[in-house]
């Protein structure tokens, strides 16, 4: 099953009648057995944003397991998104401030006592990609990073880790 098979899904979605309870209940996402959090970010949020489809319709979905890593903070810098929102954390980066300030306060309060992320973004493995690659590659949470990116730039407070939902094969 692909991204670009859950049209119908993504339709009925589209037209309200489809909760995120009844969206993850449909059979054939609940056989892909994800978390919810990836579930409800990635396909529900963003399973039909015209970029998604274009950066992953064709990923075989069933071959992606998801599970929570602790990656270091050196790594995001050069960690790149979907070909076709390719500069999107460098835009978000270059005012991390700002991006901060329009969220809700508790996301300004985590980044200052914690120096990460509220929710942890998604990843991919690039090797699941076509063309394949490797490395990983943000799938979700493009602002998230590059707020982390402009932090780690302006020498705000950052912590060594984060915590993320990485999907590999």
């Amino acid at each position: 099953m692909k991204l670009n098979d859950l049209g119908p899904l993504m339709a009925r979605r589209q037209d309200g009648g489809l909760s995120f309870e009844r969206f993850r209940a449909d059979p054939a996402l609940a056989a892909l057995q994800w978390p919810n959090d990836v579930l409800r970010d990635f396909l529900f949020d963003h399973g039909d944003n015209g970029h998604f489809v274009n950066d992953y319709g064709d990923v075989d979905l069933r071959a992606i397991t998801w599970q929570l890593e602790t990656i270091p903070a050196a790594a995001f810098p050069t960690m790149p998104t979907g070909e076709r929102d390719a500069g999107c954390i460098e835009s978000y980066a270059a005012d991390s401030v700002y991006w901060v300030r329009v969220r809700p306060p508790e996301v300004g309060r985590h980044w200052e006592e914690h120096g990460t992320w509220l929710r942890p973004p998604l990843l991919v493995d690039r090797c699941l990609l076509d063309p394949a690659d490797s490395g990983l590659q943000v799938l979700e949470g493009r602002t998230r990073v590059g707020v982390l990116c402009g932090r780690l730039r302006e020498q705000l407070r950052v912590a060594p880790h984060h915590q993320e939902l990485v999907g590999r094969s």
